[in-house]
């Protein structure tokens, strides 16, 4: 079920799979950030979240300038924090953007999993 549907990023809660899950377009700027956050919300307000899955595809996002590399921790750190079963990050496409977000995850010992797509877990 599609919760939010914008230009940079969807939202849509698999209750047959028990996972929500939040795909990115391009790159969240500062000015889409505030927006995105209430949209995430409220669409996690909406399940259990011990027992549901999060499921970040960031398949379109785009490689981040490095002095946004910073805020990027904190969205992960943000993520890990929500207590879902399990966190689940879909590589990018660009390979810059996988290697940045690979760094990330392995900074903060994130403690979800990094996969080359959704097609990977079946």
């Amino acid at each position: 079920m599609l919760v939010v549907d914008k230009k940079k990023y969807k939202m849509a809660i698999e209750q047959s799979t028990q996972e929500v899950h939040v795909s990115v377009n391009g790159l969240i700027r500062a000015a889409d950030a505030e927006g995105y956050l209430v949209d995430l919300q409220d669409t996690i307000s909406k399940v259990s979240k011990r027992d549901y899955t999060f499921v970040i595809d960031a398949t379109h996002q785009t490689p981040t300038p490095s002095k946004v590399v910073p805020q990027m921790e904190q969205t992960m750190l943000f993520y890990a924090s929500l207590g879902f079963k399990d966190i689940i990050v879909v590589k990018p496409s660009s390979k810059i953007a996988q290697v940045q977000i690979r760094n990330v995850l392995e900074r903060i010992d994130f403690p979800g999993t990094f996969i080359d797509s959704l097609k990977q877990r079946f």
